[in-house]
């Protein structure tokens, strides 16, 4: 199966490119023996070796030969043209737009494209305990992962509206445009770019738990001003932390060491719900954004009190004790969407969960192919596809190129092709924020859905301590939230949690 990728025209494909760690010598290690004695997808591979420092060579081999396919099957970028209708409202994270304006057409592309995106990369330091030194043809829910994760920042770091100072030109969409706001243009166009205006943003209020250098002065279309220049700072930091090496907090370097505890390693398969208590993980250790948690549901379910204890250490019963130490919280829910394929009742509870300001993503999928899901247009979702596979970018240079970090080719797919595992992802600033969402994302869960039972629920009180660790994807009793009992009645057959598999 293709995977999308963004146009020529954007990025250089790298296909048959020999896997090397010359571009970051200072941060070779060497390889550690895996305690099981295999790597790659998972399957088919050796026992283990005793006595061996490091794989063997028919490993190495075995691994370089799937990195040059993988890296020629995802390198090369493939040319396809998203369409857009222009009298449906295109719903990204919460926010509306009606592409019949230029205006409206240059405010969706500066949204869409400030996201961060994060693909397959190459050529990064080896990965320890393995000899991968790409994620291309197995990260992808990893690289999902990261892209939620990163929106939640995005959110926690910046300030509401902020856009990148890059290009936002589209590419590959087409776009009707009226007549009527721009007569020079016909209808029915190939839409690849409006000049990006925008007023001076508001900053960040108090300081950060960052430190980086800020950017020389580049060319742009409209003047930086200081504030402009700390936002771009901020944000230059922000994707940092998703770089490809061992020290980056949130890079596949950290996350595959992290995900060892669930029984995973480099090459394996990660599902949606093992992804979210990785990133929990990954959040809980780091220092950089200490005023930030990130809480996962439990069996469809969040507890409240659990919540308000993780953001407020200082939580007591007595409700009129406030503290002033409130952490914002990222909450992610593992759900199920059905049975062997998504159930048409939950289509519209997906949509009304991605028109709250508060959603900052699912991650997800079709079947053998993770995707990011950031909106919809009438009966197709709105994606960021990891499915790309670039060279690395050494982000520890003070002006490392952010442009790899964006993508300019919006991509949509029809709901029915949708995978029901996913998460799906939240964010609340403070206390206050926290509250409203659980009304609002609880209106959103009962206002559509056709079936029984919600997806999931917010209750009162406090949960089991159900972390998943030192095992494997586990899928939880989802009956009574999910969906009734006939869609379970499948025998012994293998549940399909997560059943996505690299292609």
């Amino acid at each position: 199966m293709n995977s999308v990728s963004p146009s020529a025209a954007q990025y250089l494909g790298g296909a048959m490119q020999e896997e090397g760690l010359s571009s970051h010598p200072e941060m070779r290690r060497p390889p550690t023996r895996d305690p099981r004695g295999h790597f790659g997808h998972g399957a088919g591979s050796d026992g283990g070796h005793d006595g061996a420092a490091e794989p063997d060579e028919v490993d190495r081999l075995k691994a370089k030969l799937m990195t040059v396919w993988n890296n020629v099957k995802y390198g090369w970028p493939i040319k396809s043209k998203t369409s857009f209708n222009k009298t449906s409202p295109l719903t990204l994270l919460g926010h509306s737009y009606l592409l019949n304006h230029e205006d409206e057409v240059e405010r969706f592309s500066q949204a869409f494209v400030s996201l961060v995106w994060l693909t397959y990369r190459r050529e990064f330091p080896q990965l320890e305990g393995s000899t991968w030194t790409t994620d291309c043809g197995w990260g992808c829910m990893l690289r999902s992962g990261q892209m939620l994760l990163a929106q939640g920042l995005l959110r926690h770091l910046l300030p509401q509206g902020w856009t990148w100072m890059g290009d936002h030109c589209l590419t590959d969409v087409d776009i009707e445009v009226s007549k009527s706001y721009s007569p020079s243009r016909s209808s029915g166009v190939s839409f690849p770019s409006f000049p990006p205006s925008r007023s001076p943003l508001q900053t960040r209020r108090g300081g950060g738990p960052w430190t980086v250098k800020e950017s020389p002065r580049r060319s742009q279309r409209r003047s930086e001003t200081c504030q402009d220049r700390q936002m771009d700072a901020t944000h230059r930091c922000l994707v940092s932390w998703f770089g490809d090496h061992p020290h980056a907090p949130f890079g596949v370097h950290q996350l595959v060491e992290l995900g060892k505890s669930s029984g995973k390693k480099a090459g394996d398969w990660y599902g949606p719900s093992i992804v979210a208590h990785i990133l929990r993980k990954a959040v809980a250790k780091t220092s950089e954004v200490p005023t930030l948690a990130i809480y996962v549901a439990q069996d469809c379910t969040v507890y409240k009190e659990d919540v308000i204890r993780l953001c407020d250490p200082s939580f007591m019963e007595d409700s009129s004790v406030r503290s002033s130490v409130w952490k914002s919280v990222i909450i992610l829910v593992p759900v199920r969407l059905g049975g062997e394929s998504l159930n048409p009742a939950y289509i519209e509870c997906v949509k009304n969960i991605l028109r709250l300001d508060c959603c900052i993503g699912i991650i997800g999928g079709k079947p053998k192919h993770s995707l990011f899901f950031i909106g919809f247009q009438d009966e197709q979702l709105l994606f960021l596809d990891p499915h790309y596979c670039q060279s690395v970018v050494d982000v520890t240079q003070d002006n490392f190129p952010l442009d790899s970090f964006h993508c300019h080719s919006p991509r949509k797919m029809s709901f029915s092709r949708m995978d029901p595992s996913c998460t799906i992802g939240f964010y609340a600033k403070n206390r206050k924020d926290f509250e409203s969402l659980c009304i609002a994302v609880s209106g959103a869960l009962c206002s559509s859905s056709e079936e029984k039972y919600p997806i999931f629920t917010f209750v009162e009180g406090q949960g089991q301590d159900y972390r998943l660790e030192g095992q494997s994807e586990v899928l939880p009793d989802l009956q009574g939230h999910m969906f009734p009992k006939e869609s379970l009645k499948r025998g012994s057959k293998k549940s399909s949690m997560d059943e996505f598999v690299f292609l």
